[in-house]
């Protein structure tokens, strides 16, 4: 197929693929495989390229404007007549006559005034192909132009280096303008940096700057609407119908919950944090992540805690709490999902996670770890002072709590 042919299906691809569906939907929407879908995506370092965007800006002319251009043509019309006629200038027309004649020898001036309309020469013949010109128009789109930090070494240069001291690209593109503020060849907006390291042809910043980017990423992943991942987990309960005293902290027993992702997401380990408390929990999957390895693992762990600890759990909509009516069933615990893209609302899970990253980085093989490892690093963890518990650990608090109450029950603090 040819570049022109293949550039509606490419135009499609991209549109389904900046909705947020999986891989295997959009394929399947465009009528090819999921690997040649993904091909397509990673060549292009899972950005859309520029000269897809759809719709084109209306100071190009369209398929339509060009047809009508030659039935203009075919009637004999002046050039000032058929530019009038899409609501264009007549230079515009001009030019493109000129730039996508077929044959130019067959061309002939014609006096004004001798066919239906003045003002403008016009061929005996419309010797102009609508689709050709077309044709034509997007191939130069496609055809790759240097990228900006491909010209300037010495803003290319500068980025980097920022890049390389974890800026991110919208902290250096602001950064810049207060740093040289009288240069204007040193300014360059977030986005052209972001083009720079993710597409393929663009590569004006070396593709290994990608890991010092907050994702680590080495492909964009395409940001989805809000609220689109609502119902991919059947039978979910929304975080808004959560009790109130989950978020006061009153009493313990309420758990936030998370995966920590290895290299290539190809390994993890769940999170478990207590919100009053801060008390620490680790799920050793050593095989896969998938929702019934979570299953087992969670329902493993929290079967060692007293009744009194167990009361609610707070996730996101992540795939892997699919079997999340079974958890509950077996642990006795109300299981609520956050919003999409709300992190905020597991602070403590996510605060705790960053703590983990110490132990378990990012990039590495998280399936590596035992787990009596695990366990550790968690007694490690509930064993450190924390300033919010005036410096009491969250192994102190929690005994404090269970032996507070009539018939305290008896769980491991440390490893």
């Amino acid at each position: 197929m040819s570049r022109w042919l293949s550039r509606p299906l490419l135009r499609r691809f991209w549109g389904l693929i900046r909705q947020g569906l999986p891989m295997v939907e959009v394929a399947g929407a465009v009528g090819v495989s999921e690997r040649t879908g993904f091909h397509w995506f990673t060549q292009a370092g899972g950005m859309s390229p520029l000269s897809l965007a759809s719709p084109l800006s209306c100071r190009h002319l369209s398929l339509a404007d060009r047809e009508a251009i030659f039935v203009g043509l075919m009637a004999g019309w002046s050039y000032a007549a058929i530019a009038r006629s899409i609501g264009r200038p007549t230079s515009t027309v001009t030019r493109e006559l000129d730039v996508n004649r077929l044959n130019p020898t067959r061309l002939r001036a014609v006096p004004l005034g001798e066919r239906a309309g003045a003002g403008g020469r016009v061929p005996l013949t419309p010797n102009y192909s609508p689709s050709i010109a077309q044709q034509r128009f997007e191939a130069r789109l496609a055809r790759p132009k240097t990228a900006k930090l491909a010209q300037h070494d010495r803003l290319r240069e500068e980025v980097a280096a920022k890049l390389s001291q974890n800026h991110s690209p919208e902290q250096i593109s602001h950064r810049l303008v207060a740093d040289f503020p009288d240069d204007p060849e040193m300014r360059v907006s977030h986005e052209t940096i972001y083009q720079s390291l993710y597409v393929q042809g663009r590569g004006a910043l070396k593709r290994e700057l990608t890991r010092h980017l907050r994702t680590g990423r080495s492909l964009r992943k395409p940001r989805r609407r809000a609220g689109q991942r609502l119902g991919r987990i059947k039978d979910m309960v929304s975080i808004s119908d959560r009790p109130a005293e989950v978020e006061d902290r009153a009493v313990p027993g309420h758990w936030e919950g998370d995966l920590i992702i290895g290299e290539d997401s190809q390994s993890a380990i769940g999170t478990l944090v207590e919100r009053k408390t801060g008390f620490v929990l680790l799920l050793h999957l050593p095989d896969d992540h998938a929702a019934l390895a979570v299953q087992r693992a969670m329902i493993a762990k929290m079967s060692e805690l007293p009744e009194i600890l167990r009361q609610t759990l707070t996730w996101d909509q992540g795939i892997e709490m699919a079997n999340h009516v079974q958890i509950a069933a077996a642990t006795d615990l109300d299981i609520y999902f956050c919003d999409p893209h709300s992190p905020w609302q597991r602070g403590s899970n996510e605060n705790t996670n960053g703590l983990l990253r110490q132990y378990f980085p990012k990039s590495t093989d998280l399936s590596r770890w035992a787990a009596g490892y695990l366990d550790y690093v968690a007694a490690e963890l509930n064993n450190r002072p924390r300033k919010r518990l005036d410096w009491k650990t969250p192994a102190e608090t929690l005994d404090q709590l269970l032996s507070a109450s009539t018939d305290p029950p008896t769980v491991a603090m440390t490893g």
